[in-house]
């Protein structure tokens, strides 16, 4: 489903711009949110569920969840605003868990079963029961059918059909989580493991009800400007095309401004120190040796998977800033007294900006597709825009982090052209199930000697949970203005400014 305006999509559309008009426009905050409901299902016709109170009832949980607030409990009563007083502010972080499935929009679906459909042939040679190693399947009235208290799920009986008349039912949220996060409660309805989850975001996307759904800053940040804060954006490399055709990059850079940020830089320059870094730890730790492999740290699904499933591999792990965090630290050097608001694909960057551990300087983070929603309740169209803002802060090699082996491609052409004389071996899966078979190798001691990029999302950020558009249309949206970039690799001498926490040297002439 990604990439398709379904229902799905349009609700979560119109949750976010409802949401953004009350922080815009409201002097009665309560009320409004509590009507929001009512005008996305207005009258007594449903637009999305079977019938228009559940539709309202997992609107409302919608609306708690973009408000930043927990969902409400299921054995008492609670207003859709309760708790808002600590949301309503200008200053809030994220609060685990991340994502959370709304009980009253799951459909329960069924995981791994196989069943017989309704295309059997009652065929004589009967090869589905020929090869079941547990004699699940019997014929009746005249059809294959499938004992579940036996099947051990092995698909045997699916592959060997020639109709293909057995379907194998499998829960969507489950499928597309790499780690196993997904299982059920008591009543069959999904339920996220937050000990497993690394908060990609692949379930809430991949969901065919719309169950699951992430925490969103945009009402806290839209109340931060209208409260004539100093705002200053960063935004990430997959922004380009992310907001339709007329969305040229000197145009979103202009909207932004007319937004009411004060400025706009680009992530892509923290991804070029990154890149640089990265380059220069590579040589210096594996190619001489002296550590066997190294994985990349920009992506925190990523880096989370190998910390909670990988924990042999965390020294392996770049310490280098995240493009994210380094572009944050560059604006409050600039900026001092702003806060910074981070504009991304991306679900886990969410809870990158607030965790402990590591510093982010990031005040907001929020997708593309919560911008967006600003963007329509401020009625900025981008063909307005005779001139836009041009965007020359970073290099194509920055500008490539956005699309799955960017980071990498970025590496080794730094590595090329300061340090020649290396060979640099090269890695990269994409999906969490492609990233923990290549750590399983990694930590076999199968690949010695690489330079490992993972990213959390297949196709890379630009196929991040907060995306707006195909991942076909941002790959070429991406690599377009990555070529038309002037400048391909950051200088090295970016790298000596030591108050951003990077200890590189540059090499000898």
């Amino acid at each position: 489903m990604r990439g398709l305006e379904t229902n799905v999509r349009r609700l979560r559309k119109q949750v976010f711009v409802e949401i953004a008009r009350v922080a815009y426009n409201s002097d009665s905050i309560n009320d409004d949110i509590e009507a929001i409901p009512y005008t996305i299902t207005p009258g007594d016709t449903p637009q999305y569920c079977d019938n228009i109170y559940r539709e309202r009832a997992i609107t409302s949980e919608r609306v708690r969840l973009a408000m930043g607030m927990s969902l409400r409990p299921e054995d008492r009563p609670v207003h859709v605003t309760q708790g808002i007083e600590e949301s309503a502010i200008d200053e809030k972080y994220y609060e685990p868990p991340l994502m959370q499935v709304i009980p009253s929009a799951c459909n329960a679906c069924e995981n791994n079963i196989y069943e017989v459909s309704n295309q059997c042939k009652g065929c004589v040679a009967h090869p589905c029961m020929e090869v079941c190693p547990m004699n699940a399947i019997s014929f009746v009235n005249g059809k294959s059918y499938i004992d579940q208290n036996k099947c051990i799920k092995c698909g045997k009986c699916k592959a060997n059909c020639p109709y293909d008349a057995i379907a194998n039912k499998r829960r969507p949220c489950a499928d597309a989580c790499g780690v196993g996060a997904i299982e059920s409660d008591e009543h069959g309805r999904a339920k996220i493991n937050e000990e497993k989850c690394v908060s990609c975001g692949m379930c809430m996307v991949s969901c065919p009800f719309g169950a699951i759904a992430d925490k969103s800053q945009l009402f806290q940040l839209i109340r931060a400007m209208k409260s004539g804060r100093e705002i200053i954006a960063e935004i990430a490399p997959a922004f380009v095309g992310q907001f339709g055709e007329y969305a040229t990059p000197e145009r979103i850079k202009a909207a932004l401004i007319k937004l009411g940020f004060q400025d706009v830089y680009e992530v892509a320059i923290g991804a070029d120190i990154g890149a640089m870094a990265e380059a220069e730890h590579y040589v210096e730790a594996v190619a001489s040796g002296k550590q066997p492999f190294l994985l990349t740290s920009c992506c925190p699904s990523w880096a989370m998977l190998a910390k909670k499933y990988f924990p042999e591999t965390i020294s392996m792990i770049s310490n280098e800033l995240t493009p994210m965090v380094a572009t944050a630290r560059i604006i409050k050097k600039e900026h001092p007294n702003a806060s910074v608001v981070f504009i991304g694909p991306c679900a886990a960057k969410k809870l990158e900006a607030s965790r402990r551990t590591v510093r982010s300087d990031v005040d907001f983070v929020i997708t593309f597709e919560e911008l967006d929603a600003m963007f329509i309740v401020q009625d900025i169209e981008f063909d307005d825009f005779r001139q836009g803002i041009p965007m020359e802060d970073a290099t194509g090699a920055g500008r490539g982090y956005a699309v799955a082996g960017g980071v990498a491609d970025a590496v080794r052409a730094c590595i090329k052209e300061y340090h020649p004389e290396v060979e640099v071996n090269i890695e990269h899966a994409e999906g969490l199930s492609e990233c923990r078979k290549v750590l399983t190798l990694a930590k076999a001691g199968r690949k010695n000697g690489c330079l490992i990029e993972g990213m959390g999302c297949p196709g890379g950020c630009i196929a991040g949970a907060g995306t707006n558009i195909p991942l076909n249309q941002a790959t070429v949206a991406v690599r377009n203005f990555k070529g038309a970039t002037k400048q391909a690799i950051p200088d090295i001498a970016i790298l000596e400014d030591k108050d951003l926490g990077i200890e590189i040297q540059k090499p000898e002439a």
